[in-house]
């Protein structure tokens, strides 16, 4: 099969190229996905788990990429909940060969089905995007109805996820970004948008909850912003400066069947929609990583055409 692989963790992105890889063995309750549509996160490279296996062995050729949208090509040993054939969508394990490839082997877990009327392309923007956004907001900061939440960074892939999150649950909704996020952000739906380049954080006020995907001098100054008894969460890196009556908490996004189910059901009743920022084939996706190739949204991999 063809796959973007990475063999030397000092390359970069340069040292991304597609290549002929063996076809992927299903383990134990593993299936193997006909990848149709892959997503990655830019900053991959530098992931441990990109590099080393669970045991911490070294693993390369690595094959990067998390999230995918395709149809079960095979079952493993003991593999149960879905089938040959079944369209299914979801994140595969931090530390096994991805899914910028045309074949991934995941755990059966790790997918939910996905139904018949939501394209693949749109389903691979969301694992990451959204279970980030749902666990971030509802399982660690608990967002209540009618709390103000201040999210970072609202025209990404998990900013723009968890504005229209939080935004259904009946919260008020501050949104930051650059000036020419401005428009993307209104039309999520924030009730206030605050260019980080030309206004001044401090100026927002408090609020119950701060969601941050930037981290460095963005996540200190924000803790100051969160009132007694709120929250500031992040997947940037563990907070240094720590709200004075709060919770502040870094968290790694984890695999979850029934939120991502959940999720689906939103995209076909139209209450959610990713923001796909560009649609590539597989043979650009080295190209993809590089810094300057970046769009506002999530840029997606088309592996099968159609």
């Amino acid at each position: 099969m063809r796959a973007v692989t990475v063999r030397d963790p000092d390359a970069g992105v340069g040292g991304l190229s597609l290549t002929d890889m063996p076809y992927p063995h299903a383990a134990e309750n593993d299936v193997i996905v006909q990848v149709h549509a892959a997503g990655f996160t830019p900053g991959e490279l530098d992931w441990p788990a990109t590099w080393t296996d669970r045991a911490g062995r070294e693993r390369t050729p690595s094959v990067p990429g998390h999230e995918v949208s395709g149809v079960v090509a095979k079952l493993g040993y003991g593999t149960t909940g879905l089938t040959v054939g079944q369209r299914v969508f979801g994140l595969t394990d931090w530390a096994r060969d991805g899914s910028l490839a045309e074949y991934v082997a995941v755990e059966a877990r790790n997918l939910a089905p996905l139904p018949v009327d939501v394209d693949h392309t749109v389903a691979a923007a969301l694992p990451i995007s959204g279970l980030t956004s749902w666990q971030g907001l509802f399982d660690h900061a608990r967002l209540l109805t009618g709390q103000t939440v201040l999210i970072h960074g609202v025209a990404g892939g998990v900013g723009s996820i968890a504005v229209q999150l939080a935004r259904e649950a009946g919260a008020r909704v501050i949104g930051t970004g650059r000036a020419a996020d401005r428009s993307t952000a209104l039309g999520l739906g924030v009730n206030a948008f605050l260019d980080l380049q030309a206004d001044h954080l401090e100026d927002v006020g408090e609020v119950d909850v701060v969601f941050d995907v930037i981290g460095g001098e963005i996540l200190d100054r924000s803790a100051a912003l969160v009132r007694p008894g709120g929250t500031l969460v992040t997947i940037a890196a563990p907070p240094t400066v720590r709200p004075k009556d709060g919770r502040a908490l870094f968290f790694v996004v984890e695999p979850d069947r029934a939120q991502l189910t959940d999720l689906a059901q939103r995209l076909r009743d139209g209450r959610l929609k990713p923001v796909v920022g560009a649609v590539r084939p597989l043979s650009e996706a080295p190209s993809a990583f590089a810094p300057d190739r970046r769009t506002p949204g999530k840029t997606i991999i088309r592996v099968v055409e159609g």
